[in-house]
């Protein structure tokens, strides 16, 4: 498979695009900055020079051309204002939806947060920062030509993955270590019967693979 990673400097792509390579996909990242390119090509991905906030939908479906799959896993990241909140996790996530529905992708793939919602109050950062994911989110829902998949991870931690978690419809809180969200997008991107799905994901007690496996089709 070709899959494509908006986002792909993040701490989850990276570790997203060392599974895929390892597996044998072709894996293209999109990042902002040239000097990111090496931390790609060092995890087997081939690192692909695009600002989302600036792009046009055709720039962006140029580079998804040819894809198997798409991946949005950007964001604005800690420290950054509620401006780029809405420009990098809202618009930048309506775009690339928008580029791959223009490039004919059809598997989508979004790491989203849990508790994102469209109508969530609140006017703290965070508050608007899970409002824009669960705008986005919404907006990726209504795409049909899309076979989407939203995944709602819990608190992100750097313990070191187990492979063992809990994929549900709705899991209540808990955290969940990057590895093992990596692998479960792995699992998803191969997985299009998961689509039409939007899933929490926690640390739990069944394999990742089995996980997966389990909510396919539902």
């Amino acid at each position: 498979m070709r899959i494509v990673i908006a986002g792909g400097h993040g701490q989850i792509a990276l570790r997203l695009e060392r599974l895929l390579a390892a597996r044998g996909d072709e894996v293209a990242g999109i990042i902002r900055r040239a000097e990111q390119g090496d931390d790609l090509r060092a995890a087997g991905a081939e690192p692909v020079l695009c600002d989302l906030e600036s792009a046009s939908v055709k720039e962006v479906a140029a580079h998804l051309r040819g894809a198997d799959a798409a991946v949005f896993a950007a964001g604005a990241g800690p420290g950054s204002g509620a401006a780029r909140k809405d420009t990098v996790d809202r618009g930048a996530a309506v775009l690339f939806a928008d580029a791959a529905e223009q490039a004919g992708v059809r598997r989508y793939v979004v790491v989203s947060a849990m508790g994102a919602h469209p109508s969530h109050r609140g006017d703290e950062v965070f508050d608007v920062y899970l409002r824009a994911k669960g705008e986005a989110d919404a907006y990726v829902r209504g795409r049909t030509a899309l076979e989407w998949t939203i995944l709602r991870p819990g608190g992100l931690i750097d313990d070191a993955g187990t492979g063992l978690v809990r994929l549900e419809a709705s899991t209540g809180r808990g955290t969940v270590p990057r590895d093992d969200v990596a692998a479960v997008l792995a699992e998803l991107v191969d997985t299009p019967a998961t689509a039409g799905l939007t899933l929490e994901l926690i640390s739990g007690s069944t394999p990742v693979s089995v996980s997966v496996k389990s909510v396919a089709g539902n």
